[in-house]
């Protein structure tokens, strides 16, 4: 029997989502998806396995896509937080990546909307692919997101 399967979204828990959600907004054209979600009851209780549970957040579609996939992004009522904010490197979730059409133009937008730098900003030839420059930066959350343009040879 075959399953069909499409990729949906991909989900980022915020301190502040409405702020999160709006620097996504602002500095890499994603949208809103209305209606927000005000999530709470004995269902979601079940699905996250945490007692008195209440989650809220939006969906925001990603630049280039119509119908999906989105950036979910969600503030619990009991949020876990981490020790440290994320290495490019550490397991798990390494990052979002957006493809721009001037890197150094959103990195600046990025830094003005409460982003920062996290690693510099690189150009190499790939053999085969082309030119990329690229460089890694951190949303007002930490979350770590790549800015890359490629061009042919």
């Amino acid at each position: 029997m075959k399953n069909n399967i499409k990729f949906v979204h991909t989900n980022i828990i915020a301190h502040d989502w409405q702020k999160l959600a709006q620097f996504y907004i602002d500095v890499f054209g994603c949208k809103p998806i209305y209606p927000e979600r005000n999530l709470k009851g004995d269902w979601v209780n079940k699905l996250t396995n945490i007692s008195r549970v209440h989650l809220k957040g939006i969906h925001l579609s990603l630049p280039g896509y119509r119908n999906g996939p989105t950036l979910e992004i969600f503030g619990y009522n009991v949020p876990e937080i981490r020790e440290k904010h994320p290495n490019v490197n550490a397991q798990g979730f390494g990052h979002i990546a957006f493809h721009v059409d001037n890197v150094e133009l959103i990195l600046e937008k990025l830094i003005e909307k409460g982003g920062s730098k996290y690693g510099e900003l690189v150009q190499k030839y790939i053999d085969g692919l082309g030119i990329l420059k690229v460089v890694y930066a951190k949303d007002p959350e930490g979350n770590i997101i790549e800015i890359q343009n490629w061009r042919p040879k």
